[in-house]
């Protein structure tokens, strides 16, 4: 087992040994956990980010075909009287869209599936799209929360990103949330790019922080082979920091966050607490994922997973996934049955993401033999003193949330 902390490039941020093992989970947790969320990807573009690799497109002028689509796709692949309790529009870019069309697909949504009253519907905005009055009415249709992707308070370092605002809009588009009535805002920053310094990093933390958000998503950058910042790695060029600069980066950022209230729920996911300790602000769509809850994805390249083991996605291409609609056929691309061997893998990988860890006794009732395997493993990752185990749960610290991936790639050994 390399027990070099090998932090991967595309490794979100970990958590600090002390808020993994102060902070328990609150009970908002697991409120979610027995119903769908709905998932929505808005493959529109004004520009494509150097890193982005999602699936995205410019031509603008098939927003009202895509928005005809979805609606269609909504009425032939969501089953009537479904539990539905969280909403997200991503893409892309959802902002994009008028309020009045995002009104048009809620209440379509509305329509068949049972939403609940107090339903999470998250709405991802770049700030350079959105003013006070749009924001008002996707208020007015039915959005309760606003996820914005700020990214850095930095010109320069936006710039460098490829982002079409700068920090003025940045801070404008924050006012114009909280004048529009929201009550639950989340803010995405990147960090481990190329000339940010340790001082660079600190001050757009110290800037989110001062702009009470509920919410914050702290991503390292990640490089991957089919974007431009991919290209440019391949040729030499440098986008990102090393290893050890962007470990000390993570550190410090849980370190300053709790000092400010915030407490790591998942790698890389930030919340307000309370002076219990107890979580008030997660993402609830995106705590469905890392918790193998059942979420139904539409819109081209969106994937869906029934909470057990059916997991299908969609073509990644918006003319096909417009003439499939179109001629009435559902646009999927692919679909699985997971293994047992798959379906535990990927709850250790999901689970160790989490401030929740493994439940050892659910491992143990569902996967009696592999979990006679992997008990050595986790063991010696215990010993190693990467993770704490209680009489029922597993659940990594800061150093061993630096080696997640190793720590998986090790334990997968154990039981395959």
């Amino acid at each position: 087992m390399n027990k070099k902390p090998a932090l991967q490039a595309a490794l979100p941020c970990e958590s600090s040994e002390s808020s993994v093992e102060s902070l328990q989970p609150g009970q908002d947790m697991e409120a979610c956990e027995s119903k769908t969320g709905i998932y929505f990807h808005v493959p529109f573009c004004l520009q494509r980010c150097p890193y982005c690799d999602f699936f995205s497109t410019v031509k603008l002028e098939l927003i009202d075909n895509f928005v005809r689509a979805c609606k269609q796709e909504l009425m032939l692949s969501a089953a009537g009287g479904t539990e539905v309790d969280s909403v997200y529009f991503g893409g892309g870019t959802p902002s994009l869209l008028s309020p009045g069309q995002v009104a048009e697909i809620i209440d379509t949504l509305d329509g068949i599936v049972n939403l609940s009253p107090n339903a999470e519907i998250t709405l991802e905005a770049n700030p350079g799209t959105v003013g006070f009055s749009k924001l008002k009415g996707f208020n007015l249709a039915g959005v309760n929360r606003i996820n914005l992707g700020i990214q850095s308070f930095n010109d320069n370092l936006l710039g460098f990103l490829g982002r079409i605002h700068n920090s003025r809009q940045a801070m404008d588009a924050i006012e114009n949330v909280h004048k529009a009535g929201f009550a639950n805002l989340g803010l995405d920053l990147i960090y481990g790019i190329v000339g940010q310094t340790d001082e660079l990093w600190r001050q757009d933390l110290a800037c989110a922080v001062a702009v009470d958000p509920d919410h914050l998503a702290c991503y390292i950058l990640s490089i991957e082979d089919n974007t431009e910042f991919g290209l440019l790695e391949k040729a030499g060029r440098c986008v990102r920091l090393g290893e050890e600069q962007v470990a000390g980066l993570f550190l410090f950022t849980v370190d300053f966050l709790a000092k400010q209230g915030w407490r790591q729920y998942e790698v890389s996911n930030f919340a307000k607490t309370e002076s219990d300790s107890s979580i008030i602000a997660k993402s609830r769509h995106n705590w469905k994922y890392w918790t193998f809850q059942p979420y139904l994805g539409l819109g081209p390249s969106a994937h869906s997973f029934d909470g057990n083991r059916r997991r299908s996605w969609n073509c990644n291409s918006l003319s096909s996934y417009l003439e499939k609609l179109g001629r009435g056929c559902l646009p999927r691309a692919g679909e699985e049955t997971l293994s047992t061997g798959q379906r535990l893998l990927e709850k250790i990988y999901l689970g160790l993401r989490t401030i929740k860890g493994l439940n050892l006794d659910q491992l143990r009732q569902e996967f009696p033999k592999r979990f006679e395997a992997l008990l050595p493993g986790l063991l010696e990752i215990e010993q190693e003193g990467w993770a704490r185990r209680t009489e029922d749960s597993f659940r990594l610290n800061s150093q061993g949330m630096l080696l997640l991936d190793g720590i998986c790639g090790y334990l997968a050994s154990l039981v395959q």
